[in-house]
Protein backbone atom coordinates (compact mmCIF):
# COMPACT_ATOMS: atom_id res chain seq x y z
CA UNK A 1 0.00 0.00 0.00
CA UNK A 2 0.94 3.44 -0.56
CA UNK A 3 0.97 6.11 2.70
CA UNK A 4 1.89 9.94 2.33
CA UNK A 5 5.60 10.33 3.59
CA UNK A 6 4.97 11.88 7.44
CA UNK A 7 6.08 14.94 8.26
CA UNK A 8 6.37 15.50 12.49
CA UNK A 9 4.51 18.08 14.26
CA UNK A 10 4.88 19.57 17.65
CA UNK A 11 7.22 16.85 19.58
CA UNK A 12 7.43 14.85 16.98
CA UNK A 13 10.14 12.96 15.11
CA UNK A 14 10.77 11.62 11.38
CA UNK A 15 13.17 8.73 11.37
CA UNK A 16 14.90 7.45 8.63
CA UNK A 17 14.35 3.52 8.99
CA UNK A 18 17.95 1.78 8.63
CA UNK A 19 17.01 -1.73 10.33
CA UNK A 20 13.21 -3.12 11.38
CA UNK A 21 13.14 -6.62 13.16
CA UNK A 22 10.76 -9.46 12.38
CA UNK A 23 9.46 -10.68 15.65
CA UNK A 24 7.83 -13.34 16.60
CA UNK A 25 4.26 -11.26 17.74
CA UNK A 26 4.35 -9.72 14.16
CA UNK A 27 3.20 -13.25 12.56
CA UNK A 28 -0.56 -12.90 15.20
CA UNK A 29 -1.12 -9.73 13.50
CA UNK A 30 -0.11 -10.83 9.84
CA UNK A 31 -1.97 -14.07 9.99
CA UNK A 32 -5.22 -13.02 11.82
CA UNK A 33 -8.05 -10.16 10.90
CA UNK A 34 -7.44 -6.44 12.21
CA UNK A 35 -8.00 -6.57 16.07
CA UNK A 36 -8.18 -10.36 16.55
CA UNK A 37 -4.27 -10.69 16.28
CA UNK A 38 -3.74 -8.03 18.93
CA UNK A 39 -6.64 -9.93 21.25
CA UNK A 40 -4.41 -13.01 21.53
CA UNK A 41 -1.29 -11.41 22.38
CA UNK A 42 -3.35 -10.20 25.52
CA UNK A 43 -4.21 -6.71 24.79
CA UNK A 44 -7.87 -5.61 25.41
CA UNK A 45 -10.49 -3.27 23.76
CA UNK A 46 -9.41 -3.47 20.00
CA UNK A 47 -12.82 -4.16 17.98
CA UNK A 48 -12.22 -6.13 14.08
CA UNK A 49 -13.06 -3.05 12.53
CA UNK A 50 -11.20 -0.17 14.31
CA UNK A 51 -7.72 -0.52 13.53
CA UNK A 52 -7.35 0.87 9.75
CA UNK A 53 -4.54 -0.51 7.75
CA UNK A 54 -1.01 0.29 9.16
CA UNK A 55 2.20 0.03 8.47
CA UNK A 56 3.69 -2.81 10.57
CA UNK A 57 7.42 -3.55 12.44
CA UNK A 58 7.78 -2.30 16.31
CA UNK A 59 11.62 -2.97 16.32
CA UNK A 60 12.49 0.66 14.17
CA UNK A 61 16.13 1.98 14.39
CA UNK A 62 17.23 4.38 11.87
CA UNK A 63 18.65 7.91 11.52
CA UNK A 64 16.21 11.33 12.98
CA UNK A 65 15.72 13.01 10.00
CA UNK A 66 13.55 16.22 10.79
CA UNK A 67 12.39 17.43 13.76
CA UNK A 68 8.87 19.16 14.61
CA UNK A 69 8.38 22.28 17.21
CA UNK A 70 9.18 22.07 20.44
CA UNK A 71 11.97 18.79 20.50
CA UNK A 72 15.02 19.61 21.60
CA UNK A 73 16.40 16.36 22.86
CA UNK A 74 17.17 15.20 19.35
CA UNK A 75 18.90 16.62 16.23
CA UNK A 76 18.70 15.91 12.68
CA UNK A 77 21.15 12.99 12.31
CA UNK A 78 21.05 11.11 15.66
CA UNK A 79 21.11 7.32 15.62
CA UNK A 80 17.96 6.18 17.37
CA UNK A 81 16.02 3.55 18.47
CA UNK A 82 11.76 3.42 18.92
CA UNK A 83 10.19 2.25 22.24
CA UNK A 84 7.13 0.90 20.38
CA UNK A 85 4.78 2.41 23.33
CA UNK A 86 3.21 5.51 24.13
CA UNK A 87 0.52 6.27 26.47
CA UNK A 88 -0.93 9.23 28.39
CA UNK A 89 2.27 10.51 29.88
CA UNK A 90 1.06 11.37 33.21
CA UNK A 91 0.26 8.39 34.86
CA UNK A 92 2.81 7.19 37.36
CA UNK A 93 3.33 3.77 35.11
CA UNK A 94 4.22 6.71 31.82
CA UNK A 95 6.03 8.85 34.08
CA UNK A 96 8.34 5.73 35.10
CA UNK A 97 8.71 4.78 31.61
CA UNK A 98 6.36 1.86 31.79
CA UNK A 99 3.96 3.12 29.02
CA UNK A 100 2.82 -0.17 27.69
CA UNK A 101 1.22 -0.32 30.82
CA UNK A 102 -1.07 2.97 30.86
CA UNK A 103 -4.02 2.01 32.37
CA UNK A 104 -5.59 4.33 29.62
CA UNK A 105 -4.65 2.30 27.05
CA UNK A 106 -1.18 2.19 24.98
CA UNK A 107 -0.36 3.17 21.40
CA UNK A 108 1.52 0.19 19.84
CA UNK A 109 3.68 1.10 17.00
CA UNK A 110 3.50 -1.41 14.31
CA UNK A 111 0.28 -3.01 15.57
CA UNK A 112 -2.22 0.15 16.28
CA UNK A 113 -0.31 3.15 14.91
CA UNK A 114 2.46 3.28 12.06
CA UNK A 115 5.73 1.20 12.46
CA UNK A 116 8.85 0.77 11.08
CA UNK A 117 8.84 -1.16 7.65
CA UNK A 118 8.77 1.78 5.80
CA UNK A 119 11.58 4.31 4.35
CA UNK A 120 10.29 6.83 7.07
CA UNK A 121 8.19 6.79 10.32
CA UNK A 122 7.14 9.77 12.74
CA UNK A 123 7.04 9.51 16.30
CA UNK A 124 6.71 11.27 19.50
CA UNK A 125 10.26 12.22 20.64
CA UNK A 126 9.37 10.95 23.83
CA UNK A 127 9.42 7.41 22.53
CA UNK A 128 13.40 7.85 20.95
CA UNK A 129 16.42 6.63 22.65
CA UNK A 130 20.13 6.89 21.51
CA UNK A 131 21.76 4.44 19.66
CA UNK A 132 25.27 3.88 21.09
CA UNK A 133 28.32 4.58 18.81
CA UNK A 134 29.42 0.68 17.65
CA UNK A 135 26.02 -0.45 17.87
CA UNK A 136 24.53 -1.32 14.82
CA UNK A 137 21.32 -0.82 13.19
CA UNK A 138 20.00 -4.48 13.03
CA UNK A 139 21.22 -4.71 16.71
CA UNK A 140 19.57 -1.58 17.59
CA UNK A 141 16.46 -3.07 16.05
CA UNK A 142 16.75 -6.41 17.73
CA UNK A 143 17.62 -4.63 21.58
CA UNK A 144 14.18 -2.62 20.45
CA UNK A 145 12.22 -5.74 21.58
CA UNK A 146 13.67 -9.42 22.17
CA UNK A 147 16.90 -8.88 22.76
CA UNK A 148 15.88 -6.00 25.33
CA UNK A 149 13.16 -8.02 26.32
CA UNK A 150 16.16 -10.75 27.56
CA UNK A 151 17.64 -8.10 29.35
CA UNK A 152 14.92 -6.93 31.18
CA UNK A 153 14.34 -10.36 32.23
CA UNK A 154 17.43 -10.51 33.92
CA UNK A 155 17.71 -7.52 35.42
CA UNK A 156 14.01 -8.58 36.98
CA UNK A 157 15.41 -11.07 38.55
CA UNK A 158 18.88 -9.65 39.79
CA UNK A 159 21.12 -12.22 38.12
CA UNK A 160 24.71 -11.98 38.94
CA UNK A 161 27.98 -13.79 38.92
CA UNK A 162 27.34 -15.97 41.40
CA UNK A 163 24.22 -17.32 39.85
CA UNK A 164 23.46 -20.82 37.50
CA UNK A 165 21.20 -19.98 35.00
CA UNK A 166 18.70 -22.41 33.30
CA UNK A 167 17.24 -20.77 30.31
CA UNK A 168 13.87 -22.08 28.73
CA UNK A 169 13.09 -21.97 25.08
CA UNK A 170 16.54 -20.73 22.71
CA UNK A 171 14.05 -18.71 20.17
CA UNK A 172 15.80 -15.25 19.75
CA UNK A 173 14.95 -14.07 22.97
CA UNK A 174 16.50 -17.05 24.60
CA UNK A 175 19.84 -16.97 23.11
CA UNK A 176 19.59 -13.50 23.82
CA UNK A 177 19.72 -14.12 27.32
CA UNK A 178 21.95 -16.95 27.02
CA UNK A 179 24.10 -14.02 25.69
CA UNK A 180 23.54 -11.76 28.30
CA UNK A 181 23.57 -14.25 31.28
CA UNK A 182 26.88 -15.18 30.32
CA UNK A 183 28.51 -11.79 30.02
CA UNK A 184 27.49 -11.33 33.34
CA UNK A 185 29.64 -14.12 34.74
CA UNK A 186 26.60 -16.41 35.51
CA UNK A 187 27.10 -20.11 34.71
CA UNK A 188 24.58 -20.71 31.82
CA UNK A 189 22.25 -23.61 31.18
CA UNK A 190 20.06 -24.01 27.90
CA UNK A 191 16.94 -25.48 27.41
CA UNK A 192 15.40 -26.75 24.15
CA UNK A 193 13.87 -29.24 22.44
CA UNK A 194 15.85 -28.47 19.19
CA UNK A 195 19.52 -30.07 18.89
CA UNK A 196 20.72 -27.35 16.24
CA UNK A 197 19.30 -24.63 18.79
CA UNK A 198 21.26 -25.76 21.22
CA UNK A 199 24.29 -25.98 19.83
CA UNK A 200 23.11 -22.04 18.83
CA UNK A 201 23.27 -21.98 22.81
CA UNK A 202 26.36 -23.05 23.06
CA UNK A 203 28.16 -20.73 21.05
CA UNK A 204 26.22 -18.12 22.60
CA UNK A 205 27.99 -18.74 25.92
CA UNK A 206 25.84 -21.22 27.57
CA UNK A 207 28.08 -23.98 29.57
CA UNK A 208 25.62 -26.79 29.54
CA UNK A 209 22.85 -27.23 27.21
CA UNK A 210 19.70 -30.08 28.00
CA UNK A 211 17.66 -31.41 25.50
CA UNK A 212 14.18 -31.58 26.93
CA UNK A 213 12.74 -34.01 24.15
CA UNK A 214 15.54 -36.42 25.66
CA UNK A 215 14.13 -37.08 29.48
CA UNK A 216 13.66 -35.80 32.77
CA UNK A 217 14.80 -31.82 31.95
CA UNK A 218 14.40 -31.08 36.20
CA UNK A 219 16.51 -34.39 36.87
CA UNK A 220 19.45 -33.05 34.24
CA UNK A 221 19.50 -29.79 35.68
CA UNK A 222 19.81 -31.24 39.43
CA UNK A 223 22.82 -33.33 38.35
CA UNK A 224 24.26 -30.41 36.62
CA UNK A 225 24.11 -28.49 39.55
CA UNK A 226 25.29 -31.04 42.20
CA UNK A 227 21.57 -31.82 43.26
CA UNK A 228 21.12 -28.31 44.45
CA UNK A 229 19.54 -26.78 41.41
CA UNK A 230 19.37 -23.56 39.44
CA UNK A 231 19.45 -20.34 41.40
CA UNK A 232 17.97 -18.78 38.53
CA UNK A 233 15.32 -19.42 35.55
CA UNK A 234 14.24 -17.53 32.22
CA UNK A 235 11.15 -19.11 30.49
CA UNK A 236 11.13 -18.22 27.24
CA UNK A 237 9.09 -20.83 25.40
CA UNK A 238 5.63 -19.99 26.62
CA UNK A 239 5.31 -23.36 26.65
CA UNK A 240 3.05 -24.85 29.84
CA UNK A 241 5.53 -27.96 30.23
CA UNK A 242 8.32 -25.34 29.99
CA UNK A 243 6.96 -23.33 32.78
CA UNK A 244 6.45 -25.99 35.01
CA UNK A 245 10.28 -27.18 34.64
CA UNK A 246 11.61 -23.72 34.68
CA UNK A 247 10.18 -23.40 38.55
CA UNK A 248 10.94 -27.20 39.60
CA UNK A 249 14.69 -26.86 38.43
CA UNK A 250 15.38 -24.29 41.15
CA UNK A 251 17.14 -24.21 44.25
CA UNK A 252 15.76 -23.05 47.23
CA UNK A 253 15.32 -19.19 47.52
CA UNK A 254 15.19 -19.13 43.58
CA UNK A 255 13.77 -16.97 41.31
CA UNK A 256 12.40 -17.35 37.92
CA UNK A 257 10.91 -14.74 35.01
CA UNK A 258 8.19 -15.92 32.84
CA UNK A 259 8.44 -14.40 28.99
CA UNK A 260 6.70 -16.21 26.80
CA UNK A 261 3.39 -15.15 26.07
CA UNK A 262 0.00 -17.07 25.89
CA UNK A 263 -0.98 -20.48 26.98
CA UNK A 264 -0.98 -21.48 30.56
CA UNK A 265 0.32 -23.19 33.79
CA UNK A 266 -0.46 -25.22 36.21
CA UNK A 267 1.86 -25.66 39.71
CA UNK A 268 1.39 -27.30 42.60
CA UNK A 269 1.75 -24.12 44.84
CA UNK A 270 3.18 -25.33 47.85
CA UNK A 271 6.10 -28.05 46.96
CA UNK A 272 6.74 -25.97 43.55
CA UNK A 273 6.81 -22.32 45.07
CA UNK A 274 6.33 -21.89 48.54
CA UNK A 275 8.06 -24.69 50.80
CA UNK A 276 11.40 -23.84 48.58
CA UNK A 277 10.45 -19.87 48.73
CA UNK A 278 10.48 -19.11 45.54
CA UNK A 279 10.07 -15.39 43.38
CA UNK A 280 8.16 -16.19 40.33
CA UNK A 281 8.04 -12.99 38.04
CA UNK A 282 6.04 -11.84 35.23
CA UNK A 283 8.40 -9.51 32.84
CA UNK A 284 6.93 -7.38 30.18
CA UNK A 285 9.30 -6.06 27.95
CA UNK A 286 11.28 -3.44 29.99
CA UNK A 287 10.93 0.00 30.29
CA UNK A 288 11.83 2.79 27.99
CA UNK A 289 14.68 3.66 29.99
CA UNK A 290 15.78 -0.07 30.06
CA UNK A 291 15.79 0.29 27.08
CA UNK A 292 18.92 2.78 27.02
CA UNK A 293 20.23 0.42 30.03
CA UNK A 294 20.62 -2.69 27.53
CA UNK A 295 21.98 -0.54 24.39
CA UNK A 296 24.38 0.46 26.20
CA UNK A 297 25.90 -2.71 28.22
CA UNK A 298 25.27 -4.40 24.43
CA UNK A 299 27.86 -1.36 23.55
CA UNK A 300 29.97 -1.79 26.68
CA UNK A 301 30.33 -5.42 26.77
CA UNK A 302 30.52 -5.95 22.90
CA UNK A 303 27.34 -7.98 22.87
CA UNK A 304 27.29 -9.72 19.63
CA UNK A 305 23.82 -9.22 19.36
CA UNK A 306 24.02 -9.36 15.29
CA UNK A 307 24.77 -12.79 15.44
CA UNK A 308 21.88 -13.57 15.94
CA UNK A 309 19.88 -12.84 12.98
CA UNK A 310 19.73 -15.48 10.31
CA UNK A 311 17.44 -13.35 7.69
CA UNK A 312 18.52 -10.23 6.04
CA UNK A 313 16.09 -8.44 3.71
CA UNK A 314 15.37 -5.50 1.74
CA UNK A 315 12.20 -3.43 2.25
CA UNK A 316 11.50 -4.43 -1.35
CA UNK A 317 11.42 -7.96 -0.19
CA UNK A 318 8.87 -7.54 2.88
CA UNK A 319 6.36 -9.52 0.68
CA UNK A 320 8.63 -12.41 0.23
CA UNK A 321 10.24 -11.88 4.11
CA UNK A 322 7.00 -12.13 5.54
CA UNK A 323 5.89 -15.11 3.70
CA UNK A 324 9.41 -17.09 4.36
CA UNK A 325 8.98 -16.31 8.69
CA UNK A 326 5.86 -17.62 8.57
CA UNK A 327 6.67 -20.57 7.63
CA UNK A 328 10.16 -21.15 9.25
CA UNK A 329 10.44 -22.58 12.54
CA UNK A 330 12.56 -19.87 14.33
CA UNK A 331 15.25 -18.03 13.33
CA UNK A 332 15.43 -13.86 13.88
CA UNK A 333 15.19 -11.60 10.86
CA UNK A 334 15.16 -8.17 9.73
CA UNK A 335 14.55 -5.62 6.89
CA UNK A 336 17.18 -3.13 6.07
CA UNK A 337 16.92 -0.17 4.35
Amino acid sequence: MDFDEPTPGPGEVVIGIKASGLCGSDLKLYRDPPGAGLKALGFKGFGDDEIPPIVAGHEPCGVVEAVGDGVTAFSIGDRVMQFHYDGCGVCDLCRSGWTQMCPTGATIYGATAHGGHANYMVAPANTLVHLPEGVSFPAGAAIACGTGTAFGALRRIDVTALDTVAVFGLGPIGQSAVQFAASMGAEVIAVDIDAERLEVGKARGAHHVVNSADGDTVAAIKEITGGKGATAAVECAGAPSARVEAVRSLAPWGRCAYVGLGGDVTLDVAPDLVLKQITLVGTYTFSNVGLGECARYVARHGIAVDDLFTDHWTVEQAREAYEKFDKQAGGKAVIEF
